[in-house]
């Protein structure tokens, strides 16, 4: 006997998956969308030996030469890639206490930077400040008897900001976690000339499990060692100090927000955007991608849907770009 729907109260008058039975009533109704327009792709430096090398726990990302950075940049522009973000795999030899080669107008993020503006590519380019990859401690600022001194790491740090706005950085971008530095740098931009010059701070980055796949891209987990960095980090069970660290960064001149990780803080980023309004910005950090793509390569996973849609979660949450080592891939498959 075939099945006759009663018209009474148990069958619904308001049916969701209306919409969901096809392609172009899906798309009419999306709340979030993924767009190229959303991706910063981070990429690493490097002048020795490693370039061209895998970094062995990021399958698929490369470190690059200076000329190799010219190339991405290029490919980055032709993708619609708005920005790159640059991080420098250091000489151990040119490492010491105080982060010094991280001052010097001729680094190695110095030369990449003006190389890709001389080669004409039409990307923003975003410069880390921190002393991490500099120092031969592996901390982001100045150690003194097992303890990081905020206001001496603040005036390095500033220098870096302003060695790297010289050589033609579009945005810096403190990810230290010391406290004042985004007003001390902002200060010392606008007295120098570079009012333009754009400050992403790096204002809820927390003392994660994630980021160990950068340290080793950047050689700063060797001088890490068992280290660990929770005394500027933020406590990942800490949310009401993340609104803090922003509106302090904010009120002291950022142009711009970032959360640090990203998939397990995508409650952070909500709260940010919903409590400020202002630009807010997201880093699929390097566990995350590792994650995601041995996943994938071991055949766990669909690794395309799986990276669209570890993105268009930062969407969702609020975020307005997002830094990711999936950017040219993702690029290449939206615009198909």
């Amino acid at each position: 006997m075939a099945f006759t729907p009663s018209s009474g109260p148990c069958f619904p008058t308001t049916r969701l998956r209306r919409p969901r039975a096809h392609d172009w009533s899906r798309r009419l109704v999306g709340e979030s969308r993924l767009s190229v327009d959303d991706l910063i792709w981070p990429i690493f430096v490097t002048d020795g030996p490693d370039a061209g090398a895998e970094v062995s726990s990021m399958p698929g990302v490369i470190r690059r030469d200076v000329a190799g950075a010219v190339e991405a940049a290029e490919e980055a522009a032709s993708l619609g890639i708005p920005a790159l973000a640059l991080f420098p795999q250091t000489d151990p030899g040119l490492k010491d206490p105080q982060g010094s080669y991280a001052l010097d107008p001729e680094n190695l993020v110095c030369r990449a930077v003006r190389a890709i503006k001389d080669s004409g590519a039409k990307v923003g380019l975003v410069c880390d400040v921190a002393l991490d990859p500099y120092t031969s401690h592996g901390h982001d600022g100045v150690l003194e008897n097992g303890c990081i001194l905020n206001d001496e790491s603040v005036a390095l740090l500033v220098s870096q900001a302003l060695v790297l706005a010289e050589a033609g950085a579009d945005v810096v971008a403190p990810s230290d976690m010391m406290d004042g530095r985004v007003g001390a740098i902002r200060h010392a931009l606008d007295n120098a000339g570079r009012q333009d010059v754009m400050i992403c701070a790096y204002a809820a980055k927390y003392a994660s499990a994630f980021y160990g796949p950068f340290r080793d891209a950047v050689g700063s987990a060797a001088n890490l060692g068992q280290g660990d960095k929770r005394t500027y980090q933020m406590n990942p069970g800490n949310r009401d100090e993340a609104l803090r660290e922003v509106a302090l960064d904010l009120a002291e001149g950022a142009d711009m927000v970032m959360v640090k990780p990203g998939l397990p803080y995508l409650d952070i980023i909500a709260a940010v955007k919903q409590e400020f309004g202002a630009p807010t910005f997201a880093y699929q950090v390097s566990g995350e991608y590792a994650m995601i793509r041995a996943a994938a390569l071991n055949g766990w996973i669909d690794g395309d849907k799986a990276m669209v849609e570890s993105l268009l979660a930062f969407k969702r949450a609020g975020a307005d770009a997002v830094l990711t080592y999936f950017a040219p891939m993702v690029a290449r498959l939206l615009g198909r």
